[in-house]
């Protein structure tokens, strides 16, 4: 019997997430398995992927066959490695405390560069909220701007005529005034 390890659809319409499954590679996508390892979850940014490692480290021992996706996903998270790893050990030519010391190391590595894409990816998102709002405001601003300048051209096309009856009511009353002395 070929064992394969593979993704099983799950989820909505435009929606999808994936088991994580050994199954028989002659049974359906989505029907019959033989364990669910975990869940992959391809919606997020990075994309989730949730998985018992143990468990799928020792499918891969006892000869299960991955596809493209799921070998992708498994030496992304370090179960091909630790596998490289472990056959060091069998054939004698590393220790296991070395092995085990090498994996650490890459998954400390590993996990570091993660967190630091979901920070980058939050810090972007909040620069560009940042962005937007100060393009905002610089629009708002001109706007504003824009609408008291034409107020003020309102006011001072009215302004003139007020203006010029006053100015001509000015001498008038000089002259009532000089004319009375």
């Amino acid at each position: 019997m070929a064992v394969k390890i593979r993704l099983a659809r799950r989820g909505r319409k435009k929606a999808a997430t994936y088991d994580i499954v050994v199954a028989d590679s002659r049974s359906p996508r989505d029907g019959r398995f033989i364990e669910k390892l975990g869940t992959y979850n391809p919606n997020t940014n990075p994309a989730t992927i949730n998985y018992d490692a143990d468990r799928a480290f020792y499918w891969m021992m006892t000869g299960a066959q991955p596809t493209d996706t799921v070998r992708a996903m498994l030496s992304y998270r370090g179960v091909l490695y630790r596998r490289h790893l472990q056959l060091g050990v069998d054939k004698g030519a590393i220790t296991q405390e070395v092995a085990d010391q090498r994996f650490d190391a890459w998954k400390q590595e590993k996990d570091a560069k993660i967190e630091g894409k979901r920070t980058g990816l939050v810090d972007a998102k909040e620069e560009a909220r940042k962005a937007a709002f100060a393009a905002e405001t610089k629009v708002k601003e001109a706007r504003a701007e824009a609408l008291r300048q034409k107020q003020a051209a309102l006011l001072a096309a009215n302004a003139p005529a007020p203006a010029a009856e006053e100015a001509t009511e000015a001498p008038a009353e000089e002259a009532t005034a000089e004319a009375a002395e």
